[in-house]
């Protein structure tokens, strides 16, 4: 099924528009005192109700006006995306760990770090769109992948990699001066007429690396779901855009979800057998929004029971 109204189309940039006008304007002059200044927790946790809403009130759009089918879809995606992006909250607060990022400029990096994540995804989307249309074999391809990549986060103990080896950060080490230290929330300054890179934005370019090895797993498992490219650019960035506020929110609470990544992992292999008997056997969308809801569910309530034990 394909969204060939424009309305929708205009909504939704509508939408992101103003999500971007209140990030960079009203929320940052009355939610923040100042622009450097982290949210709290009070300030995230609203963002993040506020995303969720909007992201549920565009869907009911699309319900309303595509029909149940379309509905459901992206409810699927957006599940989806979702829940793939909190492991990826994961590895930047390893990230912010590591490289000592003070609380103040985690809320700069994160914001262009989801800035260039929309951009390189609207990238993939139409890249894995234009792929499955012409070459039908790479729904295959895509649900082998799913699999391995479930198997492959179950028997991962925990993200063990030391950023200083990430293929990005030692080239740009190689080419460019780098700054011992941070110098306010620039990312690049000029020393003795020198252009120099700070270590604020090699942890930025350690962000967006991230979030291209995490859309190699994401994208292919909401196309799972649908193959409509307006479904999945949609669903994935309305998960993105609240990712920055959904991290403060959790930022103190990670250790806590021990049973996220299993869940994550039966989701991924779902997604990806279902991929690859579709040829035999199309599995109703409402059966995978409840698979996606109930490991969800499960790995929620399992986990705060053995956090409160």
């Amino acid at each position: 099924m394909a969204i060939h109204h424009q309305i929708m189309w205009i909504i939704f940039w509508a939408i992101v528009v103003g999500i971007m006008v209140l990030d960079l304007g009203l929320f940052q002059k009355f939610l923040y005192k100042k622009h450097h200044e982290t949210m709290t927790f009070k300030d995230a946790l609203t963002k993040t109700i506020l995303y969720i809403f909007i992201a549920l009130a565009f869907n009911a759009a699309l319900w309303y006006r595509e029909g149940h089918e379309a509905g459901m879809q992206f409810l699927a995606g957006y599940l989806i995306e979702l829940s793939l992006s909190v492991d990826n909250l994961f590895v930047f607060l390893m990230i912010f760990s590591y490289f000592l990022v003070p609380s103040r400029l985690q809320n700069r990096v994160l914001f262009w770090g989801i800035i260039g994540a929309l951009i390189l995804r609207a990238l993939f989307i139409y890249i894995g769109a234009a792929l499955l249309e012409r070459f039908h074999w790479i729904t295959y391809a895509f649900g082998a992948f799913l699999v391995m990549t479930s198997i492959k986060m179950f028997l991962q103990k925990k993200h063990e990699e030391d950023p200083e080896t990430n293929f990005a950060v030692k080239l740009l080490r190689k080419f460019f001066r780098v700054t011992k230290d941070y110098r306010e929330d620039h990312f690049v300054v000029k020393i003795d007429k020198k252009l120099w890179v700070t270590p604020l934005f090699i942890v930025l370019v350690l962000v967006e690396t991230t979030d291209v090895i995490f859309a190699f797993d994401s994208i292919p498992a909401v196309f799972s779901v649908t193959k409509d490219p307006f479904i999945v650019f949609t669903s994935n960035v309305f998960a993105i855009m609240g990712l920055r506020a959904l991290y403060f929110c959790i930022a103190n609470f990670m250790d806590k979800f021990i049973y996220l990544k299993p869940a994550l992992c039966v989701i991924l292999a779902f997604v990806g057998i279902k991929m690859l008997i579709a040829e035999f056997y199309e599995i109703p969308t409402p059966a995978s929004l409840a698979v996606i809801v109930g490991c969800l569910l499960i790995a929620t309530l399992a986990s705060l029971y053995k956090g409160k034990k």
